[in-house]
């Protein structure tokens, strides 16, 4: 049995717990509020703010983990190699998670040192050089905080005017202390792809089936599995997920984001660990879901192989207002009378407009367009109260 120090217990870390759990491993959960969906079933909790370094060595002290899985972007990410050098596994390295909890570092190693294919950007710490890079790049263009997660602090530039709006609402959805911006040019791609990709320690880079997904106000809505896509344009996305996740090492799942246009694959983002539009996976849609890869990748645990079971589609459930009482959720048995499908709710203590509170799953042998309206039905008849 190992110990897993787990920083950041949402629905994501969550499912984490349970499949580490399944494998007799011992899990401390770690995040800034009590009661967090992961805590619900670890063995341990911790609450503290991930970016006081001091306080993230004394819950490293305290615990001696033999792993640390970072499950969220605000972290001292630059104590993990120091955490490294005391021999504790940070997941998947101390180099993945400094690098892809900033935007900066993840794009300019995959743009200039590795030569993949990205769209053009530019960074700013004010909204003058805002200003500067949206001439750069042309509108329309993206803004995005280096720090985020889940879309938040991301808007599109259109026209003269946004520019203001979009630095103010990019340091109002960064996490972390970090402000500022990334600026890129916008891609009039076909479709987005998260391409999960696992790197072993003792096997070869696996890929799992493409997964759509469709967004609003940055944070995906539906995904389904797999993505109809040219075989041409889905090999030079795993050739990119492989260089790129080699470069940083380590072994675990990643979610890499790609925009897929008529000439080919873009990179965009890297998260390593598993990835909200891959929660799809939870509907049986692979041999093994997300987090179980994830688990094995993390624990060395042979994976003979990823295959797709059969198409699947999820869509989320969101609430609608600010509580700080638990919610109570009604429709569900409406929502649940449907075949081949699931319901996960999340167990979040508090609730906010537009939080993620739980998914529908719809699986079968359908079209995967069929399946996301059916999963869309369902998430429409469960309400947040």
């Amino acid at each position: 049995m190992k110990k897993i120090l787990l920083l950041g217990s949402g629905e994501l870390g969550k499912e984490f717990v349970i499949a580490c759990q399944r494998l007799g491993q011992y899990i401390i959960a770690v995040d800034s509020y009590a009661n967090a969906p992961a805590m619900q079933v670890a063995d341990e909790s911790e609450v503290i703010s991930m970016l006081d370094g001091d306080a993230l060595d004394r819950i490293v002290a305290k615990h001696h983990p033999d792993f640390i899985v970072p499950e969220i972007e605000a972290i001292r990410t630059e104590r993990f190699y120091d955490y490294e050098k005391q021999g504790i596994k940070v997941i998947p390295s101390a180099k993945a998670a400094n690098y892809t909890m900033n935007r900066k570092a993840i794009r300019d190693l995959a743009a200039i040192d590795l030569g993949v294919r990205t769209a053009i950007y530019s960074y700013a710490k004010s909204s003058a050089e805002l200003r500067e890079g949206v001439h750069k790049c042309g509108m329309p263009c993206v803004v995005k905080p280096l720090m985020s997660s889940s879309g938040k602090g991301q808007s599109v530039i259109r026209t003269e005017e946004d520019i203001e709006k979009a630095w103010t609402y990019a340091c109002e959805g960064s996490r972390g202390d970090l402000q500022e911006v990334i600026v890129e040019g916008f891609i009039d791609f076909d479709y987005e792809i998260t391409l999960l990709t696992v790197t072993q320690n003792d096997g070869p880079t696996l890929f799992c089936p493409p997964i759509g997904h469709r967004q609003e106000r940055g944070d995906y809505q539906e995904s389904w599995q797999p993505m109809p896509m040219n075989p041409e344009h889905l090999k030079e996305a795993q050739d990119m997920a492989a260089k790129v996740t080699a470069a940083l090492g380590g072994a675990g799942i990643w979610g890499v984001e790609f925009f897929i246009t008529s000439e080919g694959a873009y990179f965009s983002e890297l998260s390593p660990r598993p990835h909200d539009t891959g929660m799809v996976t939870l509907g049986k849609t692979q041999n093994f879901n997300e987090f179980e890869l994830h688990a094995r990748a993390v624990l060395s645990l042979p994976i003979p192989e990823v295959k797709l079971l059969r198409n699947g589609a999820s869509a989320v459930v969101l609430a609608k207002t600010e509580s700080t009482e638990l919610p109570v959720f009604e429709g569900l048995e409406d929502a649940m009378n449907t075949i081949d499908s699931e319901v996960r709710l999340f167990g979040k203590p508090a609730t906010r407009p537009y939080r993620r509170m739980g998914v529908t799953l719809k699986y079968g042998t359908n079209d995967v367009k069929e399946l996301v309206e059916q999963a869309q039905e369902m998430a429409s008849k469960i309400s947040v109260k």
